[in-house]
């Protein structure tokens, strides 16, 4: 009798499991699954360990965004997909040159720290985590979702991801595609643009962004507020043997060819 129970409660279980997320012990308690009784599914082979407070559905393929989603909407921690990522799973990146890899950049408020279960599985993506206060007193302005799949996910709209890759160059993010992704960013939101960029605490990132912005010719540019944004004193050197731009006092890569400028999504 108590077998067939937990078979029940197994079936209820995969009716409200999303495929390829990620379960965790504190979601499925909260569907009526303790601890010991998903041990007992795992020994089963009903479903698979995927490390230790990691669970996903058997024969499932259970990728970096259904672990995401778990930690956002599961665990609750305020932790989101930015730069480079959240550009292209918005459709701006079908245009830039495919070069720095597969990174995965997650950002959360500061003293943020995630799961080991999510820090020691191979997602098949390089992971850069970075728990700091990027816009000062604004933690969740510029956020959006979007759905993959079965689920969403939280992630920067297009113009916080931006500020996120700019803030990543020359390290993480080379100015070359930095440059192809502005190009193709022709609708932003002035308003919300003006807020991220006064509260941006990143100068190097401000400088470029607005650099960009005016060079690919942007309209929203000319609704921007420049008294109102902090740009910091003295040069910025970004780009060994650069172009120096006077105006905004940083060294940019010479843009070879204009015609890389392009419309977004």
């Amino acid at each position: 009798m108590k077998k067939d129970s937990n078979r029940q409660k197994l079936s209820e279980l995969l009716a409200v499991w999303p495929k390829g997320v990620v379960a965790t012990p504190p979601w499925l308690e909260q569907q009526g699954v303790s601890r010991d009784l998903v041990r007992k599914y795992h020994r089963s082979g009903w479903v698979r360990r995927l490390e230790r407070g990691a669970y996903g559905r058997l024969d499932d393929a259970v990728e970096w965004t259904g672990a995401l989603h778990a930690l956002q909407y599961q665990l609750k921690l305020p932790v989101h997909l930015g730069a480079k990522r959240a550009l292209e799973a918005q459709g701006y990146g079908h245009y830039a040159r495919q070069r720095e890899g597969g990174r995965l950049r997650l950002y959360a408020a500061r003293g943020t720290r995630l799961p080991a279960w999510f820090l020691r599985h191979d997602w098949g993506v390089k992971l850069s985590f970075t728990a700091a206060d990027l816009f000062r007193g604004k933690m969740d302005a510029g956020l959006t979702e979007r759905p993959f799949g079965d689920f969403s996910l939280r992630l920067s709209a297009a113009e916080r991801a931006m500020l996120e890759a700019l803030e990543d160059v020359p390290r993480l993010q080379s100015f070359e595609e930095a440059r192809l992704f502005m190009g193709g960013l022709p609708t932003l939101r002035p308003e919300l643009v003006q807020e991220l960029l006064e509260a941006c605490r990143s100068v190097k990132a401000k400088r470029l962004f607005l650099f960009l912005a005016q060079e690919a010719e942007h309209a929203w540019v000319k609704e921007l507020d420049l008294s109102k944004i902090d740009l910091g004193k003295g040069k910025r050197s970004i780009v060994k043997g650069g172009r120096f731009d006077a105006q905004y006092q940083i060294t940019v890569e010479p843009n070879p060819d204009a015609s890389v400028v392009r419309e977004g999504p």
